[in-house]
């Protein structure tokens, strides 16, 4: 399972460091340390605060970001956290939530099995008209 630190947690949530680092500190999403004494988040669990933030329930920002994100050049790029993947026998369905944007990707499940897609895991969903593509970063 990947994990993130604070620093790409909080870039991933829309938010500064300091802020991810005060929820973290406050309980509100789960971290744990690694061999040299990092705070890491689960992605799961970081999944999971990114909805729960996206719903507006938990006083999060609102929506609106401390600092500018960065994005790529093409301006329909939303980076963000997996938070749900459902699998058919052909089609699959992926749920990201980049910052207070919940985006949803109807794919193959042949695609999603080949990007090795996993709730918790960063992906960039790109928007063009009304198809959402997914990049594992």
């Amino acid at each position: 399972m990947q994990s993130y630190t604070i620093g790409q947690a909080a870039r991933l949530l829309g938010v500064s460091p300091d802020t991810a680092r005060r929820w973290a500190d406050a309980g509100r999403v789960a971290t744990h340390r690694d061999e040299s004494g990092k705070r890491l988040i689960d992605g799961k669990d970081l999944a999971a605060f990114s909805v729960e933030l996206a719903k507006g329930g938990s006083g999060g920002s609102g929506g609106s970001t401390e600092e500018e994100a960065s994005y790529t050049s093409v301006r329909n790029a939303f980076p963000g956290i997996v938070t749900a993947i459902k699998l058919g026998d052909v089609a699959a369905q992926v749920e990201i939530q980049a910052g207070p944007h919940r985006l949803v990707s109807l794919l193959t499940r042949e695609a999603v099995e080949e990007l090795g897609l996993e709730v918790g895991m960063e992906a960039t969903a790109r928007v063009k008209s009304t198809n959402v593509h997914i990049d594992r970063v």
